[in-house]
């Protein structure tokens, strides 16, 4: 159906799905959730650096997700950008009906991060832990801007993971 404007919503998925985008994996820990808190966790497509004086990310999160709600009482978090060999990661945590995110991390290797107490899974390209610095509501999603306060790169052969046209792909 049409919107106000006259795009649909399958002509504007359709254009945007001609944008090739690197692929990430947000996560952070809420400590509310159970004894020992639980590890949250989901794929994004919408990352990008904003600043670099000072340093500063944004993500994009659907208003009323699992991290939208999480981001909202907390304000440490972290971005890890996936490789090439982490499709089956990326995969998993962008299914709708998905197992819970504690069964998610249980078999997933990472290592906590030191700022934000956050996943960070081990191999990926590289990984930034950030601050809440502003949440902007943007139609049904909330842009989430944070000051990254820490970050680990790897050094591995993988390249980075992207997704087009509806699929996962590799810059080989």
């Amino acid at each position: 159906m049409p919107h106000a404007e006259g795009v649909s919503d399958d002509e504007f998925r359709a254009a945007m799905a001609r944008l090739a985008a690197g692929v990430a994996l947000v996560t952070a820990h809420d400590p509310e959730e159970g004894p020992r808190g639980e590890d949250v966790g989901m794929t994004a497509t919408a990352f990008l650096s904003v600043s670099l004086d000072p340093p500063l990310v944004l993500i994009s999160l659907r208003e009323e997700s699992r991290m939208d709600e999480l981001l909202s009482r907390q304000d440490h978090w972290a971005v890890c950008l996936l490789t090439d060999a982490q499709t089956k990661t990326a995969g998993r945590f962008a299914m709708k009906a998905r197992l819970s995110d504690r069964l998610l991390f249980q078999e997933l290797p990472h290592t906590r991060g030191t700022v934000s107490g956050a996943p960070l899974v081990d191999g990926a390209l590289a990984a930034v832990e950030c601050r809440t610095e502003q949440r902007v509501t943007a139609g049904d999603h909330t842009l989430v801007i944070g000051r990254v306060l820490a970050t680990r790169l790897t050094h591995g052969e993988s390249g980075p993971l992207l997704y087009y046209s509806g699929r996962y792909r590799s810059l080989g």
